[in-house]
């Protein structure tokens, strides 16, 4: 196994990637709206993907956070709110607003595990800062670090609830960014005591499965690379003072944030001490040249990979998705 997580090109799987998928054998594999026609396609091609190599556990993700964010769309699916959402009811019933976003989260669960996605990357932990670049915005959980971590454990709680894994993101925080990463690199130039708030909600939630790296300099810590190629802030900041030992994902490997080839970078995140690449696009010269570059999956890497998908192993808590909706649309009706 390659510790790198691929994207496809359409709706099924052509015969290259086919070949090349078996050949190479990715730690998993994500989709995006390219990808998603309706339940019954959606569901095939994910029956398609674990029967590449057999394995149950094998980690389909996706991006389906709710508001903007949204990989499967109406009128197949129905929309979610964002983050700001809950934030808001927060400010006038914070134990209504833990409910809301459980109850939310197990919706979420419910409609995923339908078609066989068994990773969600959500939910954001970063701190959202006055004057910050919108690419955050409304899908924070709010500007009050705690908040946030009670929010976004209530979310991970639901997820794994209804038998999906929850992704927290973007550590060490994306909030005080005030470009778009996906454009252009962004650097921070907060002093460590100021960042402390944008750690304390990856802190408090450092016993999740997975998180995702940001693409972002923070000048108090490593002044010449960003956290995801960056063993200073890998090491030092994620893993040591956070504490966080789960699995580590880059964001995506090919946002304009960094600069270089897509195989080199991936080579240069693994050796920063990330567990695995993040390739979202499905061009198939990258994906090769990615596997060419990395070396197999690490021991230690491949441990926290089945130790976090053995957490979903024997998921029972599967309500109905309309009685979720319902329940946690009669708590966000007070806000």
């Amino acid at each position: 196994m390659i510790p790198a997580i691929f994207g496809l090109s359409g709706p099924v799987l052509t015969d290259d990637e086919r070949a090349f998928f078996r050949d190479s054998n990715p730690a998993g594999y994500i989709l995006f709206g390219r990808n998603i026609e309706n339940r019954d396609q959606l569901r095939r091609l994910t029956d398609d993907l674990r029967s590449l190599d057999g394995r149950a556990g094998l980690p389909i993700l996706i991006d389906q956070e709710g508001g903007r964010v949204a990989r499967m769309k109406a009128p197949e699916w129905p929309d979610f709110p964002p983050g700001a959402v809950f934030d808001a009811l927060y400010e006038r019933a914070p134990a209504s607003a833990i409910e809301a976003a459980r109850l939310n989260a197990m919706a979420l669960a419910a409609m995923l595990a339908e078609v066989g996605i068994t990773v969600d990357c959500l939910p954001l932990l970063d701190v959202r800062q006055p004057g910050a670049s919108d690419v955050i915005g409304d899908r924070a959980l709010g500007s009050e670090p705690m908040r946030v971590a009670a929010l976004g454990r209530a979310i991970l709680g639901g997820l794994q609830a209804g038998g999906v894994i929850g992704v927290v993101k973007h550590i060490p925080g994306h909030g005080r960014a005030l470009l778009d990463s996906h454009k252009e690199l962004p650097r921070v130039a907060a002093s460590d005591h100021e960042l402390q708030s944008d750690l304390a909600p990856f802190a408090a939630l450092r016993d999740a499965a997975m998180a995702m790296t940001c693409h972002v300099v923070f000048e108090a810590w490593d002044a010449e690379r960003p956290a995801t190629l960056s063993p200073v802030v890998i090491d030092t900041i994620i893993r040591q003072r956070v504490g966080f030992h789960g699995l580590l994902m880059t964001d995506d490997i090919d946002m304009k944030a960094l600069s270089g080839s897509i195989p080199a970078l991936a080579a240069e995140a693994l050796a920063a001490g990330c567990d695995i690449v993040l390739n979202c696009w499905g061009k198939m010269d990258d994906m090769v040249g990615i596997a060419k570059a990395i070396d197999p999956i690490r021991s230690i890497s491949l441990a926290r990979l089945e130790g976090a998908m053995d957490r979903i192993a024997g998921a029972s808590d599967l309500r109905e998705f309309a009685a979720l909706v319902d329940q946690r649309d009669a708590l966000l009706a007070v806000a």
